[in-house]
């Protein structure tokens, strides 16, 4: 039977009831009604005429009286309704007309007045009789609708109890079986039975949850199959790679990550990678970037973690040695199904070896470095011949003899910046630059700059505006890697500026930072916004006036790693769109005594 039927079933039994309560009710009310009007019909009129007929004999000899007895009289012969008072009605009628006929005499009356008095109790004794039979039938009524009464109120009652119990008890046993199968538990199952929808429901539900179990079964053996490829593939893989979860605990680690390590995989999988790493120095330093769930947290903006690590590795044939690895932490997210979001399911560092492009590298640098270092001697010979040439003692040169030597000239400062920007490139890649920090008064970093170039400012007819604040506090720096810093602003702003235009130069101090700021602005043509970010990057350059790149595209690395070297700032201002406008920002020698 469905759930609308059992609703219809009860609903017409809660209106039958009610049906039946208001038509007992109507029928006993007019029984009572019928009663009441019976007695007031049939006793009552007697008993007015009786009481008429009385109030006549008292005068017998007024002929109006004996007229109103009359009437009176064929009024009760009319209403006669009880038992025996037909014949008190008849010997009333003759002992009326013997008195009219004229027997006055006492007598008569006195048997006309007994009659009167026969037919007046017996009304009264029917009267009473049937007011008593009113009110037994009145309390049988009331009887029979407290009897009906109580049935229906305990049915709705009950109905009321039962029927939310009915409707959400069902819904609330599918809700949690719903829970239960959502969590991954396949063997749940509804118990409630009935034959309607609710029924159908628990049956359909059982048949979903028993399918899901049969197919999280079938393919559980290619779950954990596939679980087996993965931890082999982990295992074999040249990489050092440790796995852990949301909690941070371990749960894999491959035997290049256990070798590293230097511990066993058993002491490792199930730990709490903050426990094992108090005694484990390589394990702290790898979970650093981890320990923290801040949104803003190193891993958790980009998802990945990346440093350069040099690690000892006793190697697997046990000859060790200083290897270089590169340490990559991800952090793994995973959307459940029917969840919008992503939660966090753990994190896989892995640690790749990249000794071998770290020997290259190096190898590199000291071939840049060596092969700088010895051209610079022969070319300083070939700038001391151009000057022994040029001396007149040796003799005179012509116009053409001369621009030779001028471009002789050229090409070897070309090539001396040259081997100086690669020298300084090796300082920087190995790790080895040599700086000495002193006090430095800013004007004099400032004044050595433009005085080193002022020839090739004064070729384009080129002027340095500077602008030096007053009382500028002394900066700490290395005053050589300064001074080649701005250096190599002014260079680039001569190379990109106009003939006969200006270069400004300021000195401002940054009281809030603690710094004293450079800036060099030019107004050529400017570095496109597409430019702008990578102007730092090693040997990009940007292009010029014609559209073809100049220079080495060192020049504003080495710039960036000297500046942060020495603790300060570099960068391009790119709101500045007529021309360019670079700066670097070093620390005062009052606010590092502060700090």
């Amino acid at each position: 039977m469905s759930i609308k039927t059992k609703l219809s079933f009860a609903l017409t039994f809660l209106f039958l009831v009610l049906l039946l309560m208001g038509g007992l009710c109507a029928y006993f009310l007019h029984q009572t009604t019928t009663e009441a009007q019976t007695i007031l019909e049939d006793n009552g009129v007697t008993l007015e005429s009786v009481s008429s007929m009385q109030r006549a004999m008292t005068d017998p000899h007024d002929p109006d009286a004996r007229a109103e007895f009359d009437a009176a009289l064929r009024r009760q012969e009319v209403n006669v309704t009880e038992v025996g008072e037909a014949g008190a009605t008849q010997r009333l009628r003759q002992e009326f007309e013997r008195y009219r006929r004229g027997a006055t005499d006492s007598l008569t009356i006195r048997r006309i007045q007994q009659t009167l008095l026969v037919i007046d109790d017996m009304n009264r004794q029917a009267m009473i009789r049937k007011n008593e039979t009113a009110k037994e039938n009145a309390r049988q009524a009331l009887q029979l609708l407290t009897l009906v009464g109580t049935f229906g109120f305990l049915v709705l009652f009950s109905f009321i109890i039962n029927f939310p119990g009915y409707i959400a008890n069902p819904l609330r046993e599918l809700t949690r079986g719903i829970k239960q199968v959502a969590s991954g538990n396949f063997e749940e199952r509804l118990h409630f039975r009935s034959d309607d929808e609710f029924g159908e429901l628990a049956r359909s539900f059982n048949s979903m949850a028993q399918k899901l179990d049969e197919y999280e079964h079938s393919n559980l053996a290619r779950v954990l199959f596939e679980k087996r490829r993965i931890e082999t593939l982990i295992q074999i893989m040249s990489e050092g790679i440790i796995g852990l979860d949301e909690q941070r605990r371990i749960l894999f680690a491959n035997p290049v990550a256990c070798r590293l390590l230097g511990t066993d995989q058993a002491a490792l999988v199930g730990q709490y990678a903050p426990d094992v790493a108090t005694q484990n120095d390589l394990l702290r330093t790898l979970i650093q970037g981890i320990m923290s769930d801040e949104p803003g947290g190193p891993v958790s903006e980009t998802g990945e973690l990346r440093s350069l690590l040099k690690i000892y590795d006793k190697g697997s044939d046990g000859q060790g040695k200083e290897s270089y690895y590169n340490r990559r932490t991800h952090r793994v997210e995973v959307t459940r199904t029917g969840e919008e979001y992503a939660t966090l399911a753990g994190y896989v560092i892995v640690l790749e070896n990249i000794t071998s492009y770290k020997e290259l590298d190096l190898a590199k640098t000291n071939f840049i470095a060596t092969v700088s270092h010895e051209l610079k001697t022969p070319l300083s010979g070939i700038k001391m011949s151009l000057k022994l040439i040029e001396d007149a003692r040796i003799g005179s040169l012509n116009s053409e003899q001369k621009q030779l030597v001028e471009n002789v000239r050229t090409d070897a400062d070309r090539l001396l910046n040259l081997t100086g920007e690669l020298l300084n490139m090796a300082q920087v890649e190995s790790g080895q630059i040599q700086l000495t920090i002193q006090p430095i008064a800013p004007a004099d970093i400032i004044h050595y700059a433009t005085h080193s170039l002022r020839v090739q400012a004064e070729r384009k007819q080129i002027q340095f505006h500077c602008t030096v604040a007053p009382d500028l506090p002394p900066i700490l720096a290395d005053a050589d890697k300064a001074s080649w810093v701005l250096i190599n602003f002014l260079s680039n702003a001569l190379r990109h500026s106009p003939d006969e235009s200006t270069i400004d130069i300021t000195a401002t101090s940054l009281p809030a930072l603690g710094k004293v700021e450079f800036r060099v602005r030019d107004h050529g043509t400017g570095i496109r916004p597409e430019h702008q970010a990578r102007v730092f990057d090693r040997y990009f350059k940007a292009p010029g006036q014609n559209g073809q790149a100049t220079g080495t595209g060192l020049g504003l690395s080495i710039s960036r790693e000297f500046i942060q070297s020495m603790q300060g700032n570099i960068g391009l201002d790119t709101s500045v769109t007529d021309g360019a406008a670079f700066y670097f920002q070093l620390p005062t020698v009052s606010y590092n005594s502060i700090h």
